[in-house]
């Protein structure tokens, strides 16, 4: 199957943000030393998110472990994590008034827990003085690590997110390091080690996918009690990436929203720009949460 080489379309338009809010938003994150998954991942909502103060920190650095062919994350030899930064990201939160914070992280197969320890220090920094905040964590898998993942449980965030991202069948070709069973019974032990925190996960199409192999991916995290589905259309990062194969019109995206809510996901965001943790605290609060900081 050929790659599609010609201009987004036209859906994928949208307005552009003030430049001053970008850089005062960008003067923050540089102040406290913080990386964000917008800049890192080149994604395509950076200037309406950054417009709005809200961000998706990626704490252990900026450099992951994998070489995953779809994603513009910076590859190599990370360095040793920040202990600020837990304090850092507090500090960036309560400047910018934030009541719902997303973290995620590069892979770190490198560190025995594959950082779950800056992951739990983060949450619980995040949770000091009672202020309310609600937080969301994109993890890695961990290698499969039950005490790894048992760690960031307990710390209680309110929703854990971990994305499969794509069909099985194209693992070897996106995701070589990763395993799509191992991501898919992480899902699952997040249930069994607190069945109360919302579990949430995310597709991207236009990879090579059918649309059996997307309903199936669906079928098989509802089977692991997945509450939160996301699901996007991939963009190719640069010419050595995975190259996009289709777009998704926005009629295929509701069509794969229904298919989802039929199967009995809690709520699904489906369309062209959705990525992970877009308006993150809006999915949350359609899954029917009432917590003081939606309010």
């Amino acid at each position: 199957m050929s790659s599609v080489r010609h201009r987004l379309p036209p859906w994928f338009k949208q307005k552009l943000p003030d430049p001053a809010e970008l850089r005062s938003l960008e003067r923050l994150l540089r102040e406290k030393q913080l990386h964000t998954v917008c800049e890192s991942a080149l994604c395509p909502n950076l200037g309406q998110c950054f417009s709005r103060k809200t961000a998706t920190f990626m704490i252990l650095g900026d450099t992951c472990t994998r070489r995953c062919r779809f994603c513009a994350v910076k590859k190599g030899i990370p360095g040793a994590p920040d202990v600020e930064e837990p304090s850092h990201i507090r500090e960036a939160v309560i400047t910018l008034g934030l009541r719902y914070v997303v973290i995620t992280s590069v892979t770190r197969d490198d560190l025995a827990d594959g950082g779950a320890s800056q992951f739990v220090r983060t949450v619980e920094a995040l949770h000091q003085e009672d202020r309310g905040i609600g937080t969301e964590i994109l993890i890695p898998d961990f290698q499969g690590s039950v005490e790894a993942l048992g760690a960031v449980v307990r710390s209680g965030p309110n929703v854990v997110n971990h994305n499969v991202e794509t069909a099985p069948r194209l693992y070897n070709k996106v995701r070589p390091q990763a395993d799509y069973a191992r991501s898919v019974r992480l899902l699952s032990a997040v249930k069994e080690l607190d069945p109360n925190i919302v579990t949430k996960s995310g597709l991207m199409v236009g990879l090579g996918e059918t649309k059996d192999e997307v309903v199936k991916v669906m079928e098989d995290l509802r089977g692991a009690r997945c509450d939160l589905l996301t699901i996007g259309q991939y963009l190719q990062p640069s010419d050595e990436h995975h190259p996009v194969l289709n777009f998704v019109s926005p009629e295929e995206f509701d069509e794969y929203k229904q298919i989802g809510m039929d199967i009995g996901f809690v709520a699904v965001a489906s369309g062209p720009l959705v990525r992970s943790s877009y308006r993150a605290a809006d999915l949350y609060r359609d899954a029917g949460r009432s917590q003081s900081f939606l309010s």
